[in-house]
């Protein structure tokens, strides 16, 4: 691979995005450094035109505004592979919103792709090799390795030629629609900070108690101090199992400590006191101030419901055998059951489920109502 420019200061982006704007087709990634560093952030940013691939390097140049009409324009085509995060980052990051986007991921998935990572796709339609390391590489470090550079520039510089072999397949198939509306649905995606106790997002906090949930509070939020302080993604502070189980024995001294889950004597010898202490605190939040879950009332069982479903789900395998594709990917679970609880009798009844897409609706529909109206 030639020579890979990296741009680093604010002139060279405005240079670009005078450039890009004369484009019809761009291919756009990035990598961040959330594995490495307590706030994550986007540390690269890759664009490939089907003539030169460059580097930006946001943590140099930090003025990215002259590229938010350019990558903003739907006139302008935006390949991504695998785009959530990447949209959500650019959001999050530098107010910069995608319109014109192509998803090389959802494109895979609607083609029925047994392997639908990048670096599957490469090596099957064009025998690249894409050096898995870096996936989790820092891409915070200074200077950046040639080797580094050089992975980096090949997540886009082979996009707009795996488009070129995905697109007129989607046509083919008929399927150009279904993605398209994906794509749209995809542009929609932004970065929103959760609100509320951070401990009814962890994993396996259903399970607790609302004094454990307080107790478990406090432990997170000494967690992220902790890795505020060290500048550390909190899961190497401590990791989730040990927090759990911590909030679940309230533990009352060091004695107590031993025999946590995944809670090393190092660990202990460094931060007993504090987790002794966090688990005090929540032990004193007032009972009205502890965490709640906002349960969702218990679904009232519905036999006949049970029976479309299971009739829907053995009707989807066969769809999906058919069209070659993921039966998770024609249609979800979740979309299923929405389906047999609502036991639509006309297309038009359709429109009540919230979720189902307009292809969905229009190549699925007349099925699950010949399905439904088999029982």
């Amino acid at each position: 691979m030639e020579h890979i420019e990296i741009l680093t200061t604010n002139t060279q982006i405005a240079e670009l995005a005078e450039l890009l704007a004369a484009e019809t087709v761009i291919a756009v990634d990035l990598e961040a450094d959330s594995m490495h560093n307590y706030q994550e952030k986007v540390c690269l940013i890759q664009v490939s035109t089907t003539e030169r691939t460059v580097l930006i390097d946001p943590l140099a140049a930090t003025d990215l505004s002259p590229l938010r009409p350019v990558l903003a324009d739907p006139a302008i085509r935006k390949i991504f592979h695998a785009a959530d995060y990447d949209l959500r980052s650019l959001k999050r990051d530098f107010d910069i919103e995608i319109n014109g986007l192509f998803d090389t991921m959802i494109c895979a998935q609607l083609l029925g792709e047994p392997r639908l990572g990048l670096a599957d796709l490469l090596r099957k339609y064009f025998g690249v090799e894409l050096d898995k390391r870096f996936q989790k590489a820092d891409w915070s470090q200074r200077p950046l390795p040639a080797e580094m550079v050089r992975y980096a520039a090949a997540d886009t510089s082979h996009l707009h030629r795996l488009v070129d072999i995905l697109e007129p397949r989607l046509k083919e198939l008929k399927r150009q629609s279904w993605a398209d509306e994906e794509f749209l649905l995809m542009e929609k995606v932004c970065f929103a900070p959760a609100a509320g106790p951070i401990c009814l997002r962890l994993k396996g906090a259903g399970n607790l108690e609302r004094r454990e949930l307080g107790i478990l509070e406090a432990l997170m939020q000494w967690r992220e101090k902790e890795g505020c302080r060290r500048n550390s993604p909190v899961y190497k502070v401590l990791g989730n199992k040990s927090l759990l189980a911590l909030a679940q024995r309230a533990p009352e001294s060091a004695q107590g400590l031993r025999g946590i889950d995944d809670l090393s004597s190092r660990q202990i010898e460094r931060y007993g006191q504090a987790l002794l202490q966090a688990v005090r605190e929540g032990l004193e939040v007032p009972e009205p101030e502890l965490p709640r879950f906002e349960r969702q009332p218990r679904r009232v069982k519905d036999p006949a419901a049970e029976a479309r479903l299971k009739t829907l789900k053995s009707w989807r395998q066969k769809k999906a055998d058919s069209l070659s594709l993921d039966p998770g990917v024609l249609i979800n679970n979740a979309l299923l059951e929405a389906v047999s609880r609502n036991n639509p009798r006309a297309i038009k009844d359709f429109a009540e489920i919230d979720g189902l897409k307009n292809w969905q609706r229009k190549e699925l529909g007349q099925n699950l109502l010949d399905a439904l109206g088999n029982l």
